[in-house]
């Protein structure tokens, strides 16, 4: 039992990850029926920028200013920035393709991402980075299970931030709007909604969610690389996939299920099976529920 829970715990900061980027997947293709393929890569992109703001507020305040007091203001202004590049990446990247076929917008994704994985060798050079440790690792025993509160941090950061941002698409007016416009793209603008406002907002929470994603994980894996976003980003893809189109409960259940079943996995399989039993499992229930586990029925106009 304690090797159960102990690998519970893992599971739900592992899955804590594809479930948090996940989101910004599900999102975009809610509102915009658009696979937004350089989301792995603004994932990436987010974390170097918190590595930047870390290491700039540990050389101004780090003397002054306790280590959660850093990660929070981290966390705030890594948001703000990242944001940004998510709304750059909708203006410049996918804006322009409206009306375009969708196999154009999704080789445009993996351009972009390209473009900032290559920025990121040129500007940073191929080195590994190492994420600062803004908050001190303490180890926990109960019953015989190890954890930090750096693992818990994890786990209940992404749990408020899906519940933020469940409460904002349920109960704000541009919430409202978002899932108008995932229900009926042409219709919704006739009320007044200008989708030039909503897909920018919708990139850039997106985004956003993904920064705070990247200073986690730099928290729990603090080695960078800028490649580091393709395999998570790939996976919480899929997981956006399993969860149903622009379903955050969805996308967050599926991010934790992809989770759980890698660490599981390697409890009894060696690690190497690892992705082929977990994607097996998923196309198994993709077989059987082919809109996912919250899949809503949506307006057939063409979107994008």
């Amino acid at each position: 039992m304690e090797y159960f829970l102990q690998n519970l715990i893992n599971a739900l900061q592992w899955g804590s990850f594809y479930a948090v980027i996940s989101i910004g997947y599900s999102m975009v293709y809610g509102v915009l029926m658009l696979f937004n393929f350089a989301h792995g890569d603004i994932f990436m992109v987010g974390t170097y920028i918190g590595f930047g703001i870390a290491t700039l507020l540990l050389a101004l305040f780090g003397a002054v200013l306790p280590g959660w007091a850093i990660f929070l203001l981290t966390v705030a202004v890594t948001m703000f920035l990242t944001a940004w590049v998510g709304v750059f990446v909708e203006v410049v990247g996918y804006r322009p393709l409206r009306g375009a076929p969708r196999a154009s917008a999704a080789i445009t994704g993996l351009m972009i991402g390209i473009i900032f994985e290559t920025g990121n060798l040129i500007i940073l050079g191929a080195k590994r980075l190492s994420f600062p440790s803004l908050i001190e690792s303490v180890s926990y025993n109960i019953g015989g299970v190890y954890f930090t509160n750096v693992k818990i941090l994890i786990i209940v950061a992404s749990l408020v931030l899906m519940l933020a941002l469940h409460t904002f698409i349920q109960k704000t007016k541009w919430g409202m709007a978002m899932r108008a416009m995932s229900y009926d793209f042409q219709a919704v603008p006739l009320m007044g909604v200008s989708i030039n406002i909503l897909a920018p907002l919708t990139f850039a929470i997106g985004a956003g969610l993904a920064s705070v994603a990247g200073v986690l994980y730099g928290q729990a894996y603090p080695v960078l690389d800028p490649y580091m976003g393709i395999l998570l980003g790939w996976k919480a893809f899929v997981a956006a996939i399993l969860g149903g189109r622009g379903s955050i409960m969805g996308a967050a259940l599926a991010g934790y299920l992809l989770g759980a079943i890698e660490i599981f996995t390697a409890m009894v399989f060696p690690s190497t099976f690892r992705d082929l039993i977990a994607y097996t499992i998923i196309l198994i229930i993709l077989t059987f529920r082919p809109r996912g586990f919250f899949g809503m029925a949506h307006s057939t106009q063409l979107r994008l």
